[in-house]
């Protein structure tokens, strides 16, 4: 039937059933397309005639009449020495010409970038793109050949390879820091589409369109971010770091008998109280340099780790730190205290603080300490 059907006049004409479909040939039993034969163009079509084996012409929207050597029944008669085949191959290639919108690109592999704030950092992207075909003839030469059908599937992976590797140039060129890429993404796509129509343009297809819809950065860099913007939330670090030692020292206030409370309460403390006299005194304060130890004598006092050399206190005596000579000393009880007063380095004017006080005072002006300072002896007259 498709012997007998190819002696009779064409009528050529493609309904595209497909979506992913771009080129097309017509069936014709031994290519063999005769005389006269109408050539039916859609919109969103463009048909490429090859007669014996080149391109003869390209046709636009509309009808058509085809003239070629191959004459219904008279050429295959005199196509005897060839087997009954006539010599003079017709062919008519459909071409579709709309917009392929479900191309789809994503880097298997991140594109390494040079940040101006974070360094150089690895990206990944994906998106969309719509890929058409604006010269029919050279695509016909350089991709499809003399390919039957040819898909989208043929032309993608070197579509997506393609744009993969202008990737990085096009981020690099457009200088966007990489917190500032969600605003410029339509700005990046566009060049990006025509970059990559400008090189396509040798195989007579065009990328009207490219979208980037995300561009993700690894773990470690999306963590780093979300602490820039957890203290970003916070505001002014001074303020809320004195606010969490107010908190802290009216905590280990509430908890005099814990060693740990206690201790770091008196660090807090000891922090707040440094901050709040720089404030009355009109110095700054925020976060500065460690000072030598002569410049701060009173230190916060450390909390012996459990476990160690030194046993812990017994329960219910308070421990009292002493500063000698702008040294911090203790814990002592008060027998501890009482030896001090003994070697001669505790006295009336000797600094004392313990768990629950505000600041350091005159141990003169400790009641608590009226029974150790009771047994201080006076000093030695003047010679």
């Amino acid at each position: 039937m498709d012997r007998l059907r190819g002696e009779f006049v064409d009528i050529i004409e493609w309904l595209d059933d497909s979506r992913d479909t771009i080129v097309w040939r017509f069936p014709r039993f031994q290519n063999e397309i005769k005389m006269g034969a109408k050539l039916v163009v859609r919109e969103s079509q463009t048909a490429v005639f090859v007669n014996e084996g080149q391109v003869a012409d390209v046709y636009l929207p509309g009808t058509h009449t085809l003239e070629t050597r191959n004459m219904p029944i008279l050429s295959t008669l005199k196509g005897w020495k060839y087997g009954f085949n006539s010599p003079f191959k017709a062919e008519v290639y459909f071409v579709n010409t709309r917009q392929f919108t479900e191309m789809k690109w994503g880097t298997q592999n991140p594109v390494i970038l040079r940040d101006p704030e974070f360094g150089v950092v690895r990206v990944r992207a994906f998106g969309a793109y719509a890929a058409r075909v604006v010269d029919a003839q050279r695509l016909l030469k350089e991709l499809v050949g003399t390919d039957p059908q040819f898909r989208t599937e043929e032309v993608q992976e070197y579509l997506r390879q393609l744009i993969v590797g202008r990737l990085g140039g096009a981020l690099a060129r457009a200088g966007v820091p990489l917190l500032d890429l969600a605003a410029h993404q339509d700005a990046i796509g566009r060049q990006l589409a025509g970059v990559l129509t400008e090189e396509l343009a040798e195989v007579g297809i065009a990328i009207p369109k490219f979208v980037i819809e995300n561009v993700s950065v690894p773990p470690e860099v999306e963590r780093a971010l979300d602490k820039r913007t957890e203290m970003g939330a916070v505001g002014d670090l001074d303020r809320f770091t004195r606010y969490q030692a107010a908190t802290a020292l009216e905590a280990a206030a509430n908890n005099p008998g814990g060693e740990a409370g206690a201790g770091v309460g008196m660090g807090m403390g000891m922090a707040l109280g440094q901050q709040m006299a720089r404030a009355m005194s009109g110095e700054s304060t925020a976060p500065q340099a460690p000072a030598p130890q002569a410049a701060a004598p009173y230190a916060a006092p450390a909390v012996a780790a459990p476990g160690g050399a030194e046993p812990p206190p017994l329960p219910g005596q308070a421990q009292w730190f002493l500063g000698v000579a702008g040294q911090r000393q203790g814990p002592y009880d008060l027998g501890g205290l009482a030896a001090q007063a003994g070697a001669g380095t505790f006295g009336p004017d000797t600094l004392v603080w313990r768990a629950g006080m505000a600041q350091w005072q005159p141990a003169g002006q400790v009641p608590e300490l009226a029974s150790v300072l009771a047994s201080v002896p006076p000093p030695l007259p003047p010679l």
